[in-house]
């Protein structure tokens, strides 16, 4: 189903001419990790974000909020689709939780630097490799620990 949620929002997304980045499991995927897919993670221009929620209304299942959590501190909406959770963050102010500093860091998300990659039937602008890495050890939760062990072995 993760294709279908996939396709549903990268249509979405590309019928509208906005610049998005792929990151999460899905970018680690992309370099390697085989564990399964818990969602859908991207992220889009502020300017953007408005746009996005409004085209994708039906499938939301939680509103458009900033919201700290989990490691993360940012403004994100979630929808739902086909069963699939997909979630689209803003890339304006986003943070995360660097656990080894025991600080919040900025989330520096450059749309001009991607890596384009054929997952799920589609050709996909992920966050790049390095990128990645980074952020997920900083982060270093065990989804990410496992992720970025993968990355590695698998570079």
């Amino acid at each position: 189903m993760h294709h279908l949620a996939a396709q549903w929002i990268v249509g979405l997304l590309r019928d509208r001419n906005i610049p998005f980045l792929i990151c999460g499991g899905l970018a680690a995927k992309g370099y390697g990790s085989e564990r399964d897919l818990n969602d859908i993670d991207l992220f889009v221009p502020g300017e953007h974000f408005s746009s996005v929620v409004q085209a994708g209304q039906k499938f939301v299942s939680k509103a458009a909020a900033h919201r700290q959590e989990e490691g993360w501190d940012l403004t994100y909406v979630q929808f739902k689709y086909e069963g699939i959770k997909v979630e689209v963050g803003s890339a304006d102010s986003a943070k995360i939780f660097d656990a080894g500093n025991q600080t919040w860091v900025p989330l520096n998300i450059d749309f001009s630097r991607y890596s384009t990659v054929h997952l799920l039937g589609l050709q996909l602008p992920l966050m790049l490799k390095d990128d990645l890495v980074q952020y997920k050890s900083a982060l270093s939760r065990p989804v990410d620990i496992e992720d970025v062990r993968a990355i590695r072995e698998s570079a």
